[in-house]
């Protein structure tokens, strides 16, 4: 398994070994050459979505989440209707819906983690550093800061920044959440974002798309910075996509070419939730270059 795969989003990273047995036999699925989907998909005429029910900003039942709205997006492309099946992004959540042929795409899924097949990436983006507007630490853009140093800061445990963290020496006086949750009645971004609200820690550093969202709500007393000048530890910048069965080709190619057709729709509807996009140097994407690919 390669390191992006093991970095996956912060709350995916334990199941991938355990969702791994079901791929045993999808090797065998069949595949062609016409562009005919129906040996593929579940329903041709249905752009079935596998997603968390509870899991903002991603998605959730009601429809909510960036996710849910690139799939009514990319639904609309495809003239399919949308439909969707949900599972807890925890233990199993691969074996539940993709591997068992419940659905047919999980809107977001890190490059280069071979549990799945990959799309081309619709965005790249980072972990971030969320802290109070006036404290300080707006324009940390590294865990090996100074500034950093005694600070309580707020970290998920087992992801790729709490390595990061560790080898600048700032664990010590970290908070841990909860990495290994159920998104149904726990949520570890907001006991976060609440506590640095509540002055209980000093800054915390959270998945891109989770900071962006939870200090939009927030208004201007939260500031997210990006974190894309470290030189040592793990990798905090990643490109996503979405995932599909190993054996989809034509499936895959599909999606590819509305990707491809459409990023400056699918950046807008991002940008809209908060996510820090990036491009290939590390700079952020706003309005004015959305229609820039990853």
């Amino acid at each position: 398994m390669t390191q992006a795969g093991r970095h996956r989003r912060w709350w995916l990273s334990l199941w991938i070994v355990i969702a791994s047995c079901a791929y045993g036999d999808l090797a065998i699925a069949q595949t062609n050459e016409t562009g005919d989907l129906s040996f593929e998909l579940v329903d041709p005429k249905v752009l079935r979505v596998c997603a968390d029910p509870r899991n903002l900003p991603f998605s959730n039942e009601k429809g909510e989440g960036f996710e849910n709205k690139l799939a009514e997006f990319l639904a609309d492309k495809l003239q399919k209707k949308l439909d969707y099946v949900f599972f807890p992004q925890a233990a199993g959540f691969v074996r539940m819906t993709l591997g068992a042929h419940r659905c047919d795409v999980i809107m977001g899924y890190p490059q280069g983690d071979d549990l799945v097949q990959g799309t081309n990436p619709y965005y790249r983006t980072t972990y971030a550093l969320v802290a109070k507007t006036g404290s300080g630490l707006e324009d940390v853009d590294t865990l090996e800061d100074a500034r950093l140093k005694g600070k309580h800061i707020g970290i998920v445990a087992g992801t790729p920044p709490a390595t990061n963290m560790a080898l600048a020496g700032l664990m010590g006086d970290a908070k841990p959440y909860q990495l290994m949750i159920d998104t149904r009645f726990d949520n570890s971004a907001q006991a976060m974002i609440d506590d640095l609200a509540a002055g209980k820690i000093d800054a915390g550093v959270l998945w891109g798309p989770m900071a962006g969202y939870y200090a939009k709500k927030a208004g201007p007393s939260l500031h997210v910075m990006p974190l894309v000048k470290e030189t040592t530890g793990s990798k905090l910048v990643y490109r996503i996509g979405m995932g599909v069965r190993p054996a989809d080709q034509n499936w895959k190619r599909q999606l590819n070419r509305v990707i491809q057709e459409n990023q400056g729709e699918i950046n807008k509807i991002l940008l809209d939730f908060g996510v820090p996009l990036l491009d290939e140097n590390n700079r952020p994407l706003g309005a004015e270059t959305a229609k820039k690919a990853p």
